[in-house]
Order: structure tokens, then C-alpha cells, then sequence
């Protein structure tokens, strides 16, 4: 080998092996988790790749489940109108982790009494002008997150042009997504149909970008986790996600323009101290995992009721879907309240239009409820400039001064709760009316659902008095997509690994009678979907002879079923595909199941969830035809394994009782 060719290669190599010193030497900060099993990484380096230049020293982050890297090393940074927080960051002090042990109660949710256990650590750098950016991280045994914070305090108002954060999914995976929604006159809603399992790196098929949350899986499935947000306050935006993947790289991106009826800035501002939302990566080694996950509310300030005795999760009678023009006719309305009574539903929604009630008023309703002992919700539009709906009653619950006399209004005529919708923007400004309603709510004493909506984040744990929030393709959509027949079964099989994940959803279920179009799922799934969803309040769908003319045991199964629950268990968790979930209220369990393909399944149904005893299983499943229910009536101990048929599209639903 010549003289000049070893100078060369060994000049290559002296490269190389400083470049590897550099990378090594990039200073690092991590948190594990107490277990051990999640662990988060925050690292300044200069990767050099796509818009963030080699010449650049910016912040990265990365995460591990059991030892597996799940995100690889993804960009971090803010740029503020007055000051850069993503190039030449200098590291200034890093806290000590800390561990949190806490426990937490929620009146309805995966369970009652959620157990927190984390590590925790802040890292603060400081940019050219001096200004100060921290970045916590966490680490739980199934997940972890990290926020950003302005610490100083200085007088005036600051904005953020850009969040820089992005999540590098593992390239050979697959994931669970939906498109957001283009602005219109209904949307955002996040009522768009997930895409069962694309390949990472998919884009968007519109330019508006994914919606959170976002299921994912490495490439063998050993390791799956869900990304979204938490602990949103009125002090930011809500997000979404950018529609192209560079590098692989999902990127956070703001609402659009055109929002909220181009109403409110598409920028956060906010006053110094500032502290952001929080970014999660919910983490198992099975989608189960993310089923069951309380981990958005773990992130979420604690409870700010001093006093929560009024807060009653329940059932509903719904009369909108069946007949959309029944909330402006007293006598329709009687019918519902009637059904309430008959099956000991705690509710009856009042929906669109009951301003303009013929036959009666809403006052006359409300004292037939009374002598029912059914507690009337009642349905308002959020608007506001920020949306044109028509609907009534409109224009009371935007203005604080407004909203305030109508809640005391209804506190005082008996009104147990409201139902405020169409929302259409994720914007600062909407997000602040959302938190705005529910603490003149809490103070009057009135509960909430939000539908038309954005995302939960979290919320339920803060202010309980939130029962549930739409922010999904929900039953309704029989009534108007015809699409909706040939998705809802794959549909329904991805939502408890994705939007119910996360927080109450208000899918409206549980409607055997075909509406405007034609159901393929089998009346033993649609039973079924009172249990797989979560939600405070269940608003049942179907038309009142739909419920009172079922037979026995699938009548005394709505009758009975919960939606408050102590314990979730995810039994088995194929997304897109089958999914079964039992949820326990005091020692009762009930179990949901839905078949969301067009084969026959046989199922093995383990009852090993349960504690040692015996008790009885009152099973209900698919029959021939598929409008009709097959009963199964057993005694069960913790070691039975009952093989249930579940027919294409099909499902069942259980209740096991100790004997």
C-alpha cells in the first residue's frame, strides 16, 4: 500500500473515530421509569439531516421500552417572536430526578383509583438572548412525556410562531391514524375514519395533516405505544400532526386558519411564567397495554371541585337520532322520558331546537321528568363567532356574563346538566371557552358533555363534572354518511386502542333499528358497544321501541350496565380486527366483544380476570339471523374458558355476577 494512500486512510479514519467521540461526548440527560421498563432520553447534537442543518446544535430526544428503542432520536425547540429556542441552546442546570408515587380518583373512567408511579426531571438551557427554556421529562412504567416551560417571569405578552417537536416512529412499523379535518362549517370534529394499520411514513391524504392520537407498533409488534397530548390548558393550542413525514418524522403542527370560522390566532401567546402541554407516548408490549392506560390524566392537574356530591355519571334515553326534529315536540319528548323510567336510566337528552317546543314547554318537560325521577340534560350551541350552526338555543354559553345567568338559570329550574356543541377549532381561544364553561359549571353546579369537539386531554380528572366529549365518528353518521355501513365495524375495533385511549367518548351506541342506512353489525355487537366504549354518560341511540321490545336478558343487560367503572381489562386486542374489554363496577364485571371483520371467529373466553370464586355468566351473543341474540346462562370460576362463534361483524356481550 503506498505512502499516500495510508495518509488517506488513516486521515478517514482519525475522521471517523472523532465524529463517534462527538457523538458520544453530545451531552445527555435520561429519566427511567421506577420499574425500569420506559426510559426517555433529551440529548443536544447536530444530526444534520433534512431542514435541521449539520452546521446546527439542537435539542433531541428519544425513547426505550424494555430496553427497545421506540422513538429514535426526534427534534425538540420553539422559536417565540422574540427570541430562538431551537439554534444555539447552551445547556445552564439540571434538576435531580425525583420520583412521584400519588394515587387519584376519577368518578368514571378506566378505573375509580388510578395509581401513579413515575420518575421525573427538568433540564433548563438557556438561548443567545439569555431566555430561559426548561424541558421536563417523565417516565411511567407504560409511557412516557415531556413538556416545555418558560420559567422567567417578565411583563407583557409572548408568542409562539413554531413548535419545532417531532416523533421519529420506527420505520419497518405500522400505525393506526386519522386525517384531521379540513376547516368548515361542522369541522374540525375529529370525526374523520382511521386508517387500519399504513405503514409509517404514510402522508396525510390531505394537506391539513393526522389528527392525535396516533397507534403505533414496531416492525416485529413487540413493542406498540399511542401518541398525543395532555394537560392542555387555556394557555396553548390544541395540535395536530404535519402531513408529510420527512426523515419519519411526525411533526407537530398548529390549527389551521381557518378555524373556528377564522375566528382567533393560530399562534399561542400567553404571559411569562409558561408552561406547555404535555407530549405522551403512551408504551406496551401490546396494544392491551394502551387500552387500559390512565396515563393522559396521570398528566393532568389534579381535581378542582372542592365539592363533587352532585356528580352523577348515567345512562340517557337520545330521541335526535331517530328522529332529528323530536326535541321540538313535548309529546315525542314524553316517550323518552318514559323510556328513562321503564329501563332506570338516571337521564333524557333534550337536544337541538328545544327552544321552539310545540305541544308543551321545556318547563312542562322538565316537571314530567321530575315525577319520573329522569334528570333532564339539555342540548346548547357553543357559538360565538366561531361558528355559523343555526341551532338553538345559540349565543349562550359564549360570553361569560351570559353564560353564568343560564347555567344558574337551569341550576335553578332543575337541569342536571348540559350538552354544548359545535366547536369547530382547536385554537387558543376555543380551548380557553371549552375550560371557561367547565369552571362556570363547576361553580353553579351543573355537569357537561362537549360534542362537535376537540380531543380529551385530560380534562376529566381536573373538572369531573365532564362527562364526556364526542371528537369521533359516532353512530350519529348512520344517519348521514353512507360510507359509514362498511366502516363501522373495522371502526369500532380500532376506537379503544385510539380515541377511547384517551379519554370519555360519546359515540352515541347501541342502535339495533337501521336508519337512514343500513347497519352490517350484528345486534349482539351493537349490545356489546355499551361496554367497550367508555363514557360517563351513555346516550343510547335507538328509538324507544327498539329498547323496550329486545328480549329479556339483552333488555335487563341495558338495564343493569354501568358507566362508572372501578377496573379495565383489555382481554384481547387486535386492532381493526377483534377486541373484548371487561370492565368491573363493584364486583360485577361486564364484557364487551366486537368482531370488526367479515369472518367468523371462534372465540376462547378466559375468565381468568377474575379473583377465586364462583359466579354466574349471563352470556350474550350472536344468533341466525344476526338480529336476534343467543343466551348462555352458566356458573363460572376464575379457570373457565368459554368458546364463543362470533359471527362476521358480530360480537357478544357478558355479565358475571359472584354467586
Amino acid at each position: 500500500m503506498g505512502t499516500d494512500l495510508r495518509f488517506i486512510l488513516s486521515f478517514l479514519l482519525l475522521i471517523g473515530f472523532t465524529c463517534s467521540l462527538c457523538a458520544a461526548s453530545a451531552p445527555s440527560w435520561k429519566v427511567v421509569s421506577p420499574d425500569g421498563a420506559s426510559s426517555i432520553e433529551l440529548t443536544l447534537r447536530s444530526l444534520g439531516e433534512a431542514d435541521y442543518p449539520p452546521q446546527k446544535t439542537r435539542l433531541y430526544w428519544r425513547a426505550f421500552f424494555r430496553g427497545k428503542p421506540v422513538v429514535s432520536y426526534s427534534p425538540l425547540g420553539l422559536l417565540r417572536a422574540d427570541g430562538d429556542f431551537l439554534d444555539g441552546l447552551v445547556f445552564e442546570k439540571a434538576g435531580e430526578a425525583r420520583k412521584i408515587e400519588e394515587k387519584y380518583r376519577l368518578f368514571h373512567g378506566k378505573r375509580s383509583l388510578c395509581k401513579v408511579s413515575a420518575a421525573q426531571r427538568t433540564i433548563t438551557f438557556r438561548n443567545r438572548d439569555g431566555g430561559r427554556l426548561e424541558i421536563t421529562l417523565r417516565a411511567q412504567p407504560h409511557g412516557v412525556a415531556f413538556r416545555y416551560a418558560f420559567p422567567e417571569t417578565r411583563d407583557g405578552l409572548f408568542i409562539v410562531k413554531r413548535e419545532i417537536t417531532g416523533f421519529r416512529l420506527p420505520g419497518d412499523g405500522a400505525v393506526w391514524l386519522h386525517p384531521y379535518d379540513k376547516a368548515s362549517k361542522y369541522t374540525p370534529a375529529y370525526e374523520t375514519y382511521y386508517k387500519n394499520e399504513v405503514p409509517v411514513g404514510t402522508p396525510a391524504p390531505g394537506p391539513e395533516g393526522w389528527a392525535f392520537p396516533v397507534l403505533f407498533r414496531n416492525g416485529d409488534g413487540s413493542v406498540w405505544g399511542l401518541l398525543t397530548e395532555a394537560g392542555l390548558d387555556g394557555s396553548y393550542c390544541g395540535c395536530h400532526l404535519e402531513n408529510e413525514i420527512r426523515d419519519g418524522v411526525y411533526r407537530i403542527r398548529f390549527p389551521d386558519p381557518g378555524e373556528g370560522n377564522g375566528t382567533g390566532s393560530v399562534e399561542p401567546s400567553w404571559r411569562l411564567p409558561w408552561r406547555m402541554p404535555w407530549r405522551v407516548v403512551i408504551l406496551g408490549d401490546s396494544p392491551a397495554a394502551i387500552a387500559e392506560s390512565t396515563m393522559v390524566t396521570d398528566l393532568s392537574p389534579p381535581c378542582a371541585l372542592s365539592d363533587t356530591s352532585w356528580i352523577r355519571p348515567g345512562r340517557a334515553s337520545w330521541s335526535w337520532l331517530s328522529d332529528h326534529d323530536s326535541p321540538q315536540d313535548y309529546n315525542k319528548l314524553m316517550t323518552f322520558i318514559d323510556l328513562a323510567a321503564e329501563m332506570g336510566w338516571e337521564y333524557t337528552l333534550i337536544d337541538a331546537n328545544w327552544t321552539i317546543m310545540k305541544n308543551g314547554t321545556i318547563h312542562d318537560l322538565i316537571r314530567y321528568a321530575k315525577r319520573k325521577n329522569v334528570g333532564v340534560l339539555l342540548w346548547y350551541n357553543s357559538g360565538g363567532p366561531h361558528n355559523t350552526v343555526t341551532e338553538k338555543p345559540r349565543g349562550l354559553m359564549y360570553s361569560r356574563d351570559v353564560r353564568r345567568y343560564e347555567m344558574a338559570l337551569l341550576k335553578k329550574w332543575g337541569v342536571s346538566g348540559v350538552k354544548v356543541d359545535f366547536f369547530q377549532s382547536d385554537k387558543q381561544n376555543v380551548i380557553k371557552l371549552y375550560l371557561d364553561i367547565l369552571k362556570d359549571a363547576a361553580e353553579i353546579g351543573l355537569m357537561v358533555n362537549f360534542h362537535g369537539c376537540t380531543l380529551p386531554r385530560g380534562w376529566t380528572r381536573t373538572y369531573p363534572h365532564l362527562m364526556g366529549m364526542e371528537g369521533v365518528k359516532g353512530e350519529e353518521c348512520y344517519s348521514f354518511d353512507k360510507r359509514f355501513t362498511e366502516e363501522a365495524p373495522r371502526h369500532n375495533a380500532i376506537l379503544p386502542f385510539t380515541r377511547n385511549a384517551v379519554g370519555p367518548m360519546d359515540y352515541t351506541p347501541v342502535m339495533f333499528i337501521n336508519n337512514v342506512y343500513p347497519h352490517k353489525t350484528t345486534w349482539a355487537h351493537e349490545l356489546a358497544l355499551a361496554v367497550l366504549f367508555e363514557c360517563g354518560w351513555v346516550h343510547f341511540a335507538d328509538r324507544v321501541s327498539a329498547y323496550l321490545n329486545l328480549p329479556e336478558a339483552p333488555r335487563e343487560f341495558l338495564r343493569d350496565v354501568p358507566t362508572a367503572w372501578d377496573d379495565t381489562k383489555c382481554l384481547a386486542a387486535e386492532p381493526g380486527k377483534f377486541v373484548s374489554i371487561a370492565r368491573r363496577n363493584g364486583r360485577e364485571w361486564f364484557v364487551g366483544a366486537v368482531n370488526g371483520e367479515g369472518k367468523e371467529r371462534t372465540v376462547d373466553f378466559s375468565l381468568s380476570f377474575l379473583t377465586p370464586g364462583r359466579y354466574a355468566l349471563t352470556l350474550i351473543s350472536d344468533a341466525v339471523p344476526s338480529v336476534h341474540f343467543k343466551v348462555t346462562r352458566k356458573a363460572v370460576t376464575a379457570s373457565s374458558v368459554v368458546p364463543v362463534t362470533v359471527r362476521p361483524y358480530g360480537g357478544f356481550a357478558a355479565r358475571i355476577v359472584p354467586e
